[in-house]
């Protein structure tokens, strides 16, 4: 499948084929498409967690408006943006060490700028996280969309709830889901909406 192609086929399917599974390997298959999207530093503040279970199906979707396509899709994802991301602890800087030569002086003055960039104010650090998340989230669709898994962004849900229903650190805070899995063919997808072109979203200076 083209780029294009991937592009012009992607919907946001509301109702999911409850007996179609989604194998694991395509799952890990979309992910690891997915991580290639840009971040921070490449500082990837993001975690995911794959809800599956009946059980856990059962509390995103008692905090999550009641969707029925969380009880429907094999799988949502919880995209969990990391407020902290930029901190020494994340594993990604020790990684930055490792490729310059083991000298932690090298990386430094990535750190110190990270630091400052998204660790200054409370609204820096939310930025960090959500805009992050944002990027892996859109990378995930088109990547389900590749491998010919259909799929669902919601943002719609009680943040706090979520938080708390799926033991979320400190510092960690869910930003959107995403249902992955096959369209119930014997329900009808909506035609796509019309969308804003270049002439009416950009504006050139």
């Amino acid at each position: 499948m083209t780029l294009d192609q991937v592009y012009d086929s992607r919907r946001a399917v509301n109702f999911f084929d409850k007996e179609k599974p989604l194998a694991e390997a395509t799952l890990k298959n979309i992910v690891n498409m997915a991580v290639l999207a840009p971040s921070a530093f490449n500082l990837q503040p993001w975690e995911i967690i794959a809800v599956k279970s009946d059980e856990a199906k059962a509390k995103l979707h008692a905090a999550a408006n009641k969707q029925p396509k969380i009880l429907d899709a094999p799988v949502t994802l919880i995209i969990v943006g990391n407020r902290k991301g930029f901190e020494a602890s994340n594993p990604v800087w020790q990684d930055k060490i490792d490729a310059a030569g083991g000298d932690p002086s090298k990386v430094k003055g990535a750190m110190e700028a990270a630091a400052r960039l998204y660790g200054s104010t409370e609204e820096r650090s939310i930025k960090f996280a959500e805009s992050n998340s944002g990027l892996i989230a859109m990378s995930i669709l088109y990547a389900a969309k590749f491998y010919g898994v259909d799929s669902h962004p919601m943002s719609g849900m009680d943040f706090a709830a979520v938080k708390e229903a799926f033991e979320l650190g400190d510092g960690k805070e869910p930003v959107i889901l995403i249902s992955l899995g096959y369209r119930d063919e014997t329900k009808t997808l909506h035609g796509r909406a019309k969308r804003r072109g270049y002439d009416e979203v950009v504006t050139v200076l």
